[in-house]
């Protein structure tokens, strides 16, 4: 079992599954692309108002990105990134309790976040944008490395591994090893299979099937499996049809060890993680 993490000065208790809420403010997410837009700029109130329910229906962490990562999905500007979260972040952290992460991947963005009140940075490019290894370091918060192969705008062309598996656990556990090296407390590691992320639906299966292989890496396990096409390449479902195989989902990767399930439907996925946290209490 994990214990607590630091996180800026609030706990995240990780000896049963938590929730991470995601928040993304941007006009071209996957699923919630424009969500919280309003005259093409983000909008505080539809944001608060979304963070409260989160909150409420039991999420533990809020996870706030600025940058679109779906599949061939184009970079934005570190101006356009920052105009996006800091006023999130700060206005949900004046106004919660919970974690803020900052779902981001630059060094600016990271810095600007933790004056902000983030908890939490969660880099889909685990660290390996330029001066983003440091600028972590620098935050002293905790961070979640993920991995994904290549970039969003190229990730999802014709994926190849002779073992996924296999080659997803050396990266996180290579990427581990350079963030401790360059002076991140390991105890501060997250680390994240990247489902989804430079992946075919099968690929995706077979590190589900397996997650135990990244969990005995010894670092606690996030995973982001909401709504994501592997869903539809079985059951062919809508994004809005996708919730009951999305808890499925999430309800198997934290039955195999996952700590942190990244979610857009918070409710019904706390409820899901409170059955996995009742099971575990008697292994």
């Amino acid at each position: 079992m994990c214990g607590s993490i630091d996180c800026a000065g609030k706990s995240l208790d990780l000896s049963s599954p938590k929730v991470m809420g995601i928040l993304n403010v941007t006009p071209d997410s996957f699923s919630d692309g424009g969500v919280f837009f309003e005259r093409g700029k983000v909008s505080l109130d539809r944001v608060l108002g979304q963070a409260e329910a989160m909150t409420a229906a039991g999420a533990s962490i809020l996870d706030v990105g600025g940058e679109s990562t779906r599949p061939g999905a184009a970079p934005v500007s570190e101006a356009e990134e920052l105009d996006r979260v800091i006023p999130v972040i700060e206005a949900i952290s004046q106004r919660f309790d919970t974690i803020v992460s900052v779902d981001s991947s630059t060094a600016s963005v990271m810095r600007e976040a933790v004056v902000a009140g983030a908890g939490l940075i969660n880099d889909v490019r685990a660290l390996r944008r330029d001066g983003a290894l440091v600028a972590a370091r620098d935050t002293e918060l905790p961070v979640c490395l993920m991995h994904m192969s290549d970039e969003p705008t190229t990730m999802q062309n014709n994926p190849q591994y002779q073992d996924v598996v296999a080659e997803v656990r050396v990266f996180l556990s290579d990427r581990l090893a350079d963030c401790v090296k360059a002076g991140i407390p390991e105890h501060l590691i997250l680390l994240d299979p990247g489902f989804g992320f430079g992946k075919t639906a099968a690929h995706n299966y077979a590190l589900l099937a397996h997650l135990e292989d990244i969990v005995s890496i010894g670092r606690p396990v996030l995973a982001g499996l909401s709504r994501k096409s592997m869903i539809a390449a079985e059951i062919h479902r809508n994004l809005d049809e996708r919730l009951p195989a999305s808890l499925a989902l999430a309800t198997l990767a934290a039955a195999k060890g996952a700590r942190i399930i990244r979610a857009h439907d918070v409710k019904e996925t706390a409820d899901a993680m409170a059955m996995v946290a009742a099971m575990e209490r008697e292994l």
